[in-house]
């Protein structure tokens, strides 16, 4: 799974040309609310009795227990790999009927050759074809820009949260089709494993009042985890830090920039949580009195970028970090950074490749603190961020078949589908020996994270390999579960007036301007005063009669 968080904020069709085509001849938009109402609208959010209506049922699954369950909102955890004989089934019966689907979606690697043999027994066993039009993840939001803005769309478009910024929301909702007829209520029962996707995820997919996506779920933990070389600190006999001022101290003892070392990566994503800083639209709101205060009016968040800022003034952070060059990763897993922040797929990610050849590799995430030694303040995030979408002009045959695709990608860990799903064609793109899942070359250069992009079960951490890797994941999450609260408008998906769609776009530049010693917090100070004049007074107002109307979370 790719790194959620290390994309950049800002998305490519805020302010193109193309946005503006790819809504073209959609419904006009609206300056209100829906609302607890609903309604079919461009802008605010579907809640209440409408969004009820909506929703899928939620049946459980019970096809596999975990070996680590699920607290305090945390992932579930699997650390053993049951052999092929033993692995349960989820999918009875085919459910494709045998259309040939065309599916877009983001792709961090190089695309196989088509007719390879994972997308060969993926299609046999799923009763559809799938044509991949996989695009580079870094630039996938240029090459999405120019599909919506076509009229030339896929059967089925994957967009990612962090692409769904400017007009995007309004292609979505003229672009794509209504699910709700196949999936609402007790007729997501015909597809099981989608009827055991959490309903926080469906929520998220719900785009101007209509069921219009096909979610991935994640937990509300927070998915930024602040990483240390936990072999390193036990070498040294370090422990990590549980204040900022320690983490500082700590940072200066490590460095040694004679010896190529240096304490940190760049720390901002963390130091907004060991802040208490709250999370970017539409959960960046608190209400004051009786007034929302957005997240970059809070002191908290001045707080966070000057104490950033300070790791970059005392020499800490390794120079790539201020160059905005290089992979901190691997400066991490080479051991010229100690501690870096990064989404927490990376701690499975670094661990696989480093124990090849060095088995006494560690990491680990550090708990979250507030900076000054409390509990820290987290907030919880987004119930999906990622979701498939389908044609709008898909008949019901093609729908039918792209869900029973996602029926079978949403199956959970310990059955045959995710196990071909995860790891392609055993003897082909992997072996088992014993408790041991390994992906062959082959395997590797086939079995990508593509089918997971269409629909994915509640999320889990599954590392057979290694064991502790998913221990460690499912743990830290309980823990820093305990201290997560959810914030206004929770699991809502909003879709703000696109008169406001650039409204944050300066933000992100200025934040790493800041820290990095290229402009003072002031700057930052006067951004916000330009924000309010230029339309976030105005956009506070509009939050603020969506959270009487809707009461800040959906019921």
């Amino acid at each position: 799974m790719p790194d959620t968080k290390a994309r950049s904020r800002r998305t490519f069709l805020g302010s193109t040309a193309a946005a503006a085509i790819a809504v073209a001849g959609g419904a006009p938009l609206l300056s209100a609310c829906s609302g607890s109402s609903g309604g079919d609208r461009a802008e605010g959010a579907t809640t209440g009795k409408k969004l009820q209506g909506i929703l899928p049922a939620f049946v459980g699954s019970d096809v596999v227990k975990p070996d680590l369950p699920s607290k305090n909102g945390s992932a579930i955890g699997f650390t053993t790999a049951p052999p092929a004989s033993e692995l349960a089934v989820s999918v009875p019966e085919k459910l494709g009927k045998g259309s040939t689907l065309t599916i877009m979606a983001p792709l961090w690697g190089t695309s196989p050759k088509d007719g390879n043999p994972y997308w060969t027994a993926m299609d046999e066993s799923i009763g559809v074809k799938v044509n991949w039009q996989n695009q580079d993840g870094n630039t996938y939001g240029q090459k999405l820009g120019a599909v919506l803005a076509s009229s030339s769309v896929p059967d089925v478009v994957v967009i990612p949260g962090w692409e769904l910024g400017g007009k995007i929301p309004s292609a979505v909702n003229n672009k794509f089709a209504d699910l709700g007829p196949y999936l609402s209520g007790d007729k997501v029962k015909d597809y099981p494993n989608l009827a055991a996707i959490p309903t926080g995820a469906w929520q998220r997919a719900v785009f101007g009042g209509k069921l219009r996506g096909l979610p991935m779920p994640t937990s509300d933990i927070p998915n930024i985890a602040p990483f240390y070389r936990s072999d390193l600190f036990t070498a040294k006999g370090y422990r990590p830090p549980t204040t900022t001022q320690e983490f500082f101290d700590l940072a200066k003892e490590i460095t040694s920039a004679r010896n190529r070392v240096w304490g940190c990566g760049d720390m901002t994503w963390a130091a907004f949580k060991f802040f208490g800083v709250l999370d970017e639209k539409p959960t960046c709101w608190r209400l004051v009195g009786d007034k929302l205060v957005h997240r970059v009016e809070t002191d908290e968040y001045l707080e966070a970028l000057e104490w950033s800022r300070s790791l970059y003034s005392a020499g800490l952070v390794h120079p790539d970090a201020k160059a905005e060059t290089g992979d901190l990763g691997n400066l991490f897993t080479a051991g010229r950074v100690w501690m870096y922040n990064a989404d927490i797929s990376d701690w499975y990610g670094k661990t696989v490749v480093q124990r090849g050849d060095s088995p006494g590799f560690s990491m680990a995430a550090m708990d979250y603190f507030h900076h000054d030694g409390g509990k820290p303040r987290l907030y919880a995030g987004s119930p999906s961020n990622i979701w498939a979408f389908v044609n709008k002009n898909a008949d019901e045959r093609t729908i039918r078949d792209v869900l029973a695709v996602a029926n079978f990608t949403a199956a959970p860990y310990g059955t045959k589908e995710q196990r071909l799903k995860a790891y392609g064609v055993e003897g082909i793109h992997h072996t088992v020996k014993g408790n041991e899942i390994t992906k062959t070359e082959v395997g590797n250069n086939e079995v990508f994270a593509t089918y997971e992009y269409v629909a994915s079960p509640q999320q889990f951490f599954a590392y057979p390999n290694h064991p502790d890797v998913a221990e460690g994941m499912v743990r830290w999450q309980q823990r820093m579960g305990a201290f997560v609260t959810k914030p206004l408008f929770y699991g809502m998906q909003v879709q703000e007036p696109n008169r406001w769609a650039d409204l944050n776009s300066q933000f992100e530049d200025l934040e790493k301007d800041i820290v990095r010693g290229r402009k003072k917090v002031g700057d930052m100070q006067q951004a916000v005063s330009d924000w309010r004049s230029r339309g976030g007074d105005r956009l506070r107002d509009w939050y603020r009669k969506l959270l009487d109307e809707t009461g800040g979370q959906a019921s």
